[in-house]
């Protein structure tokens, strides 16, 4: 793979991050945010907070016998299907196994499965030469239609 640590665009630059896909309720999404901003800023640049959350999917599985799911719910028998709403919140943290600990336990001691599912993946990500006065035609603030209609 190339080096992107070598990479030296005027357009800005790209940093190894670990990105972390959780897997929750879509109501959740909030709280583990809240509980991530404990122990990290979750920055991207000049900006903290930063996550995305996918549109509402469905999760599946067949719990077996012994499961969280046939130990508290009387009627469900082991091997039955269970389908449920979700998302995938996706956040990014730079590589730091320090920082990737606190960031799993604040996940973990919020999130409502005892074994959610989370991806990790190596990734780069993008910085840009930051310029908040850049007279760019495409940037939101030059180019007449402003920011995007926020939705909460």
């Amino acid at each position: 793979m190339t080096d992107l640590g070598q990479y030296k665009a005027k357009s800005g630059t790209f940093v190894p991050v670990w990105t972390l896909e959780i897997q929750t309720l879509p109501e959740d999404t909030d709280r583990i945010l809240d509980e991530v901003m404990k122990v990290h800023p979750l920055s991207f640049g000049r900006y903290q907070r930063n996550a995305s959350i996918t549109a509402v999917a469905k999760e599946t599985a067949q719990p077996e016998a012994g499961s969280t799911t046939t130990t508290h719910v009387d009627t469900f028998s082991a091997g039955g299907t269970e389908t449920y709403p979700m998302v995938e919140l996706k956040i990014s943290i730079e590589r730091d196994l320090q920082v990737l600990e606190k960031v799993m336990d604040a996940i973990l001691h919020v999130h409502h499965y005892e074994e959610p599912v989370i991806f990790l993946r190596e990734d780069w990500a993008s910085r840009a030469a930051y310029d908040p006065k850049s007279d760019n035609p495409n940037r939101w603030w030059n180019n007449g239609r402003g920011l995007p209609e926020r939705i909460e």
